[in-house]
């Protein structure tokens, strides 16, 4: 999905037309955006937290010349942690096909 497939639905469901829906779409990325770049976490309620979080430097490996260390600074990265609503409609998928999994099945009658 992408951000032009948000906003045709929030248009169409809406009413709204497409380019006031995509002001606001993007003003809210934009927002989002702005507070992570400043260090401070978004938390949106039911959908997940967004943080900017350090990984520590460390040495790395070249696949192609393995015997070169190669040097990774340490550096900001954002980090993404699923709600619980968000988390417990995602479960319902197969890892493989990424379709949402068949219901468990009855236990046999004895």
């Amino acid at each position: 999905m992408t951000k032009r497939d948000i906003v045709v639905r929030i248009s169409e469901e809406s009413g709204m037309q497409q380019q006031k829906v995509l002001e606001i779409v993007q003003k809210t990325l934009d927002y989002i955006a702005e507070a992570l770049a400043r260090g401070k976490k978004v938390e949106l309620r039911n959908f997940g937290v967004f943080e900017v979080k350090v990984r520590k430097a460390r040495i790395g490996r070249n696949p192609n010349s393995p015997e070169t260390d190669v040097p990774i600074p340490r550096r900001a990265v954002v980090k993404f942690k699923a709600g619980k609503e968000m988390r417990e409609l995602v479960l319902r998928l197969t890892p493989e096909e990424g379709h949402p999994a068949p219901p468990p099945a009855a236990p046999p009658v004895v």
